[in-house]
């Protein structure tokens, strides 16, 4: 960064935060002939979604997974050259391990056939042996309920999803086992605590949109080899000027319409700002005026989540992941290669959405949790030594999706013009997703570019129309 006062004719922009919503917004203005300047406060890119060291091991603060109807963060994969490094499942394919059963470990499969919607699940429902038939079939009809549901009606948003589902004749059985199975993960909240409009869309467009549309891709490399690295490269060839360890102080408008950000140390005058940053962090920069209702911002509440690390001697899981039941286990990766791993040890990470009740719980008692309920899930864990045990938690890693939620979140354009809301939290109609963050980068640049009169990337066009 230089000091002293960014002047010039042109058209430019500058991004606070380099999140995936502040990167793909610099790099759609840029692609468009913008002059941008991204600024981020922390020592790299990637927002919640990064890497770290420790020891030989490159450490992902938690799991992060994307579905093939993720158009969005899958363009943002092929914009920065990562698609090779996360790819997706040819189909979708869910082991769950049931252990409540006193007959001991079940094992049931979500996965599809290659079958038109919603035939596409039908063998996975009827042979799912984690419920009863009567259950499956409950299922079946509450699912085409659902497929019914109008998105654009904002009535859903003041609903909870639990009360939905019991009206609609799903017992506790079938929404532990596959109603919060899916999404507890997706929403980071148990159905009772979330909006029946953002349930409704999670479902309608991962199951019963299109057949390959829930097939799971994730980062075969640190995340942070995807968001901070190779993001970087992007917008380097993009003519970005980045500057991380770098954090706004104050943004205002000048008379001319121009705006100026304040950075210690500099003040960098702009036709327009993206604030892509948390929710609080907006509300704390944004100008008199900005927003109608300003302190809505603030009532977005956030949810937690909780990753176990636990480093073995050996190999202990056979697949790439795997999901559970009748156990405070929730979803369980393995991270040996990407992590860098070597000598036939095994490193496993345990992600824990809507974590309330344990994001801060000691290290020891998450140790004497989880240890054995990863050996009963998993039996090869008997006898094999523990190498490492570690935590990473994220207190706010999500806005939390409780019904009344949608009315909150602001959409990209504010009522100051030049100033423009980023992130995940903002009106997408996605939950606190990486494709939430990227459609939310995409709609501040588009605003922008039509207030700026640039012409809008092609690429812009063609996320919309997969959308």
């Amino acid at each position: 960064m230089t000091d002293g006062t960014r002047n010039g004719r042109g058209r430019d922009a500058v991004v606070v935060g380099g999140g995936l919503a502040g990167v793909t917004a610099a790099l759609a203005l840029a692609d468009a002939g913008v002059r941008v300047t991204l600024l981020e406060g922390r020592p790299r890119l990637g927002g919640l979604a990064f890497s770290f060291r420790r020891g030989e091991l490159t450490v992902d603060n938690g799991q992060h997974v994307y579905l093939r109807c993720c158009t969005a963060y899958r363009w943002f994969l092929d914009r920065i050259d990562a698609a090779a490094l996360a790819p997706l499942q040819d189909r979708l394919d869910v082991p769950v391990l049931d252990l409540a059963k006193p007959e001991g470990r079940r094992l049931g499969r979500l996965r599809r056939d290659a079958l038109p919607v919603p035939l596409h699940l039908g063998r996975s429902l009827a042979t799912y042996p984690h419920l009863s038939l009567a259950e499956r079939a409950a299922v079946g009809r509450a699912a085409l309920a659902l497929k019914g549901l109008d998105l654009a009606d904002p009535a859903l948003d003041a609903q909870d999803f639990g009360s939905w589902l019991t009206a609609h004749g799903q017992s506790a059985r079938a929404v532990e086992a596959l109603w919060d199975l899916v999404g507890v993960a997706t929403l980071n909240a148990v159905a009772g605590d979330s909006s029946l409009g953002l349930a409704a869309m999670v479902f309608k467009t991962g199951l019963l949109s299109d057949p390959g549309a829930a097939d799971i891709g994730w980062a075969r490399v640190p995340l942070g080899e995807l968001h901070d690295r190779l993001a970087r490269r992007a917008l380097d060839s993009a003519g970005v000027r980045t500057g991380v360890r770098t954090r706004v102080t104050s943004i205002s408008r000048y008379g001319n319409g121009r705006w100026s950000v304040q950075v210690p140390g500099e003040t960098i005058e702009t036709d327009a700002v993206v604030l892509a940053v948390p929710q609080r962090e907006a509300h704390a920069l944004l100008p008199d005026g900005a927003l109608d209702a300003p302190e809505r911002l603030l009532e977005i509440g956030t949810a937690p989540i909780l990753n176990v690390h636990v480093v073995y001697d050996r190999k202990v899981l056979g697949t790439p992941f795997l999901t559970a039941l009748g156990t405070p286990v929730q979803w369980v990766f393995d991270r040996t290669e990407a992590s860098g791993l070597t000598g036939g040890g095994q490193y496993l990470a345990v992600s824990q959405s809507a974590a309330q009740d344990e994001i801060d719980a000691p290290v020891s008692v998450l140790r004497e949790r989880y240890l054995p309920e990863l050996e009963r899930l998993l039996p090869r864990t008997r006898g094999a030594e523990v190498l490492d045990f570690f935590v990473t938690r994220e207190r706010t890693a999500t806005f939390a999706p409780t019904p009344g939620v949608g009315r909150l979140r602001p959409g990209a354009r504010t009522k100051a013009p030049g100033l423009y809301l980023a992130g995940a939290w903002t009106a997408t109609g996605w939950p606190a997703t990486m494709e939430s963050a990227v459609r939310s980068g995409i709609g501040a640049a588009d605003a922008a570019l039509r207030a700026l009169g640039r012409p809008r990337p092609r690429h812009l066009f063609d996320v919309e129309e997969a959308a």
